[in-house]
């Protein structure tokens, strides 16, 4: 009977070995082959998502990217280094700057004919090269992820900085950049492949079924509404919007379209997990602060200003990955770029705003122009105050209203506001202009002489 269990287990542990042996691989395929920013950010985590929850046994990314926003490449990278599947990265054109750095999280590395990585090194808009403070963070998440993944970290320091030597593989001066032949040479490819299928294969994997990420029409537009350039507009908007609501009374449609601006710029950041509560209601509390001292308040003080930072601060935090309070994920310098970020726009929105204030009412339609714009020179004969009150400088009148010292006096069968020069006058009391200033009879009591 013992023999019998033991040769019963042991088939049995034969045919499961055998049935895990030709069992069929899944891979989850994802790829980034736009500029690196949110919106690839956010297609990253997701893909982590549907493969962990899936149970997939690989991730698949395709990669092809000259590079972009260096706060998402961070998170992203991240994101790779402590994803708990195995990350395959096939480079089928280019990986440079951002790219380079998430590539080298991957676990293994395939690259097509021709294809290329490296280029590292942090530059602006323009294309020119950042201080030294932006270059120093690059080279030390390149040198600590190629260390994770057990490649050389002073090639991959190289490839940000010109001034690193090593020898028989960067020349002193120039940015590395490696052809594949020339990363699988020095460790940074474990193969040559020339489409998606032969990287597969090259990785030892023959049986397999894949399965592509498939974004729906809702996360596609919260990618689109994501993106910088989208998130600048929005930003625009709400200042327009509340710009040219201040320039007309009451509630109208310039309202409208500022809030229409907050809703589709906090939205896509709060199901992205990046926008919370608290930053939804500092906004609000922000904007409630800036209609009091706008609309109650006269002047301008503290209740707008502290409005102001209140907005700006909860527009800063809701671009920040953050859990709550704690800004410990977000990347070194992600709170000071994204405060230059949206203050720019709002001053860019604000200086469009002047602009289009002017095009929009002094716009020629068939009823006229929306406002006037007629300068009323004083060499024309236009006077800002009515001359002919200067002529009853003298005149004898009676004290219609008890006057302290305001009130209302009749001259000659007409009446007008005057302001007493001296005290307070009864009504029914003969009075005479003594002045005209500021626009505004002044009187006295009249003496008997």
């Amino acid at each position: 009977m013992k023999k019998f269990v033991i040769s019963f287990f042991g088939v049995l542990s034969i045919i499961l070995g055998t049935f895990r042996a030709t069992a069929q691989e899944s891979i989850y395929y994802f790829k980034i082959d736009e500029e690196i920013a949110k919106p690839a950010l956010r297609k990253t985590q997701l893909a982590l998502k549907e493969a962990t929850e899936g149970n997939f046994n690989y991730i698949f990314l395709e990669m092809n990217t000259f590079g972009g926003e260096l706060a998402s490449a961070d998170e992203i990278r991240t994101l790779l280094l402590d994803a708990p599947i195995p990350v395959i990265a096939f480079i089928n054109n280019n990986a440079a700057s951002a790219g380079a750095l998430i590539t080298i999280a991957c676990d293994s590395i395939y690259m097509a004919p021709g294809a290329s990585i490296g280029a590292a090194s942090v530059v602006n808009q323009a294309g020119e090269i950042m201080p030294d403070k932006y270059q120093s963070y690059m080279r030390s998440l390149m040198r600590a992820t190629a260390e994770k993944n057990g490649r050389n970290p002073q090639i991959a320091e190289a490839m940000v900085d010109p001034d690193t030597y090593v020898e028989g593989v960067s020349e002193y001066g120039k940015v590395l950049t490696f052809t594949s032949k020339e990363a699988i040479k020095n460790g940074f490819c474990e193969g040559e492949a020339d489409s998606r299928e032969a990287a597969i294969q090259a990785a030892g994997i023959s049986d397999y079924s894949i399965t592509e990420q498939n974004l729906s029409w809702i996360e596609k537009v919260i990618n689109f509404l994501v993106s910088p350039v989208v998130s600048s507009i929005l930003i625009m908007m709400m200042v327009g919007g509340i710009y040219f609501e201040l320039q007309s009374p009451g509630l109208g449609l310039p309202i409208i379209i500022a809030l229409i601006g907050a809703l589709l710029f906090f939205a896509p950041h709060y199901l992205q997990g990046l926008a919370d509560h608290w930053e939804i209601l500092l906004f609000l509390g922000g904007l409630a602060l800036l209609i009091l001292e706008i609309f109650v308040i006269p002047g301008f003080g503290v209740a707008g200003i502290s409005g102001i930072v209140l907005m700006v601060t909860s527009l800063v935090f809701a671009m920040i990955f953050n859990i709550g309070f704690d800004f410990h994920f977000a990347p070194k310098g992600s709170i000071v770029s994204n405060f230059f970020y949206v203050v720019s726009a709002l001053i860019i929105g604000f200086f469009i705003s002047l602009w289009l204030s002017k095009k929009v009412f002094l716009m020629k339609t068939k009823y006229g122009v929306l406002a006037l714009d007629t300068e009323l020179k004083e060499t024309d004969g236009f006077t800002s105050v009515d001359n002919h009150l200067s002529a009853l400088v003298g005149k004898e009148g009676t004290a219609l209203t008890f006057m302290r010292p305001a009130g209302k006096v009749e001259i000659d069968g007409e009446i007008y506001d005057a302001v007493t020069d001296v005290g307070v006058v009864e009504q029914g009391t003969t009075v005479r202009v003594v002045k005209f200033e500021n626009a505004q009879l002044v009187v006295e009591k009249k003496t008997n002489d």
